[in-house]
This record gives C-alpha cells, structure tokens and sequence, in this order.
C-alpha cells in the first residue's frame, strides 16, 4: 500500500445533491480501511466539510457528534445541513449523515468570526522526543505479527491511513509497548503534501484534516489502560460521541503533537481527551471522546 495522503482528501471531495431533508445537502464516500465498518474520522471530516461549504467567512471553532449507526465501507453517504443560525458573530449548523436510508451519525457544528480579546494557551509537554527519531509505523510493524494481525491491516496501519503517525512511549498495535499509564503522545504529519480540494480554502481543508486524524488514536490511552492492544483476539471498539474545540488556525505542512489521556474506562466504554499542538508549542485543537470498548476477556 503506497503512504499516500490522498485518501484522506479523497474522502472530504464532497458533491453537491439534492436536499431531501434539511437545507442544503452533499454525497460523499467512505474510504478503504481493514475493519467491518467505515473509520469514524470519514464522517467526523466529511460533515464538517459540509457545515463549511454552507458558511461564509467564519471559521469554525468546535463540534460536538454522535455516531449512530456503522457505515459502509467504499459506499455513498448523504450529509443534510440544517442552517441553524447565522448571526454577524456566531452561526450553527446541524448535519446529519444517511446511509441506506437510516441517520448513522449527526452533528452540531459551530463558526465564529472571531474578535479582539486576551489570550491563554495550554503548554505543550516538554521532553518528548523529536518525530524524526522514532520509528514510523511501518518500522515497527516490519518483523511484528499478532493474533488479528494480518497483512492486509498491517499494510493499512504502516501506510494506508494518510498520516505517519509516530507514538511516544510506543504504539499499541501488537502488544502494549511503553507500559500500560493510561497516557500517550502521537506525533502526526500527512505522508505528502496534501493536495487541494475545491471549493475549500488551505485553512479549511487543513481543519477538516485535524477532524479526520483525531479518531485514529484517541480511544488508545483507554487500551493501554486496560494492556489491551489492537491485535488482541475479541477486541472491539466503536466511537460513540465525539467533541472537538478549534483554537487556534493549524497548518498540515509539519509535525502537530497530539497529547492523549484517559480519563476514564467503565462499562464497556472508554473516554479520553487530546490536545493538538503545533511543533511551535501553539494549542490547536482539543478533542474530547467516548468510545464502546469491548475486550475479549468481556465477550
């Protein structure tokens, strides 16, 4: 599988269609990935995207989602958007996204047009290693196989997620490396630069990358709590519910650090926060989310 970021704008290169439900409405599909169901960043990303080409020149600043239904892989998903409000500081949008003609996921998106103010910003985690020298995922999946782990999935997670993701202690693929504290540090850069898509602007398709890439690691704190890895025979886990706060304008042409923890794992679910933040130390984005955990040991 060649490291590509081109499926990640492949999947917010949305189409214009006919509403049926709300005001405005967009197709768009569901990319390539080794599980049952479609990866809940594609949803996460395509109907932002959606809220975006309904908004003029205010820039988001956060999301709040709730995944409903498992969506098909490589298959068409309809976006309806509800235009909310427009105000001359503040609009809201809701979004709800179809598949075989069942809601699977819906959203409330908020755009800001910002204005002068003080300003504060969490510090980035100091001591942590440089992206350039640890290994990439394929690195480290080279001479390592587990019980799930068939080439098909690990060629995906070595190239095929658009992003080179590199974890501090250690990632969680095949076993639990770096000890099982519920937190962890993953450096994220796109494979290549990535490319354009029309109509959005550079600030909005970079925006809508950092809600593509949060999905992927964010539930792992709550693995490496539990010393379960994603390998691990009768693992299955879902994103349920999903926040994110845009603080600051983000650039996709440099290593962003995402800071996860847990923060809690009950009940078959697990919750973790992240924390985006530019190599500058500038605090992006934060993510908040709850994620259906079931372990082998619970099956």
């Amino acid at each position: 599988m060649t490291a590509t970021s081109a499926i990640f704008t492949d999947a917010i290169t949305l189409k214009p269609a006919e509403a049926e439900v709300f005001d405005v409405a967009f197709t768009a599909t569901t990319q390539p990935c080794p599980w049952p169901k479609a990866y809940g960043g594609d949803m996460v990303a395509q109907a932002l995207v959606a809220a975006m080409r309904t908004v003029g020149d205010k820039e988001v600043h956060s999301m709040h989602s709730y995944f409903m239904r498992p969506v098909d892989i490589g298959a068409e998903v309809s976006y309806e958007v509800e235009v909310l409000r427009d105000g001359r500081g503040y609009a809201t949008r809701q979004v709800r996204a179809y598949q075989n003609g069942k809601p699977a996921y819906v959203s409330l998106v908020g755009f800001a047009a910002g204005e002068p103010g003080g300003s504060f910003s969490a510090e980035m985690p100091a001591g942590l290693p440089d992206p350039e020298t640890l290994p990439t995922s394929a690195d480290y999946l080279a001479d390592r196989s587990g019980a799930t782990m068939t080439e098909t999935s690990k060629a995906y997670w070595s190239g095929g997620r658009s992003f080179d993701m590199r974890h501090v202690p250690g990632p969680v693929y095949v076993s639990v490396d770096g000890g099982t504290a519920p937190h962890q540090a993953v450096w994220v850069k796109p494979y290549d630069a990535l490319r354009d898509v029309d109509p959005l602007t550079t600030a909005q398709r970079d925006t809508a990358a950092l809600a593509y890439v949060c999905d992927y690691t964010i539930l792992e704190p709550a693995l490496r709590a539990l010393g379960v890895a994603w390998a691990d025979p009768g693992l299955v886990t879902a994103s349920l519910d999903h926040a994110m706060w845009f603080h600051r304008p983000v650039r996709m042409d440099d290593w962003l650090l995402y800071a996860q923890e847990a923060i809690s794992v009950e009940s078959g679910r697990g919750s973790a926060v992240g924390r985006f933040f530019a190599r500058d130390g500038a605090h992006v984005a934060t993510v908040v989310q709850e994620g259906m955990i079931r372990t082998g040991a619970a099956s």
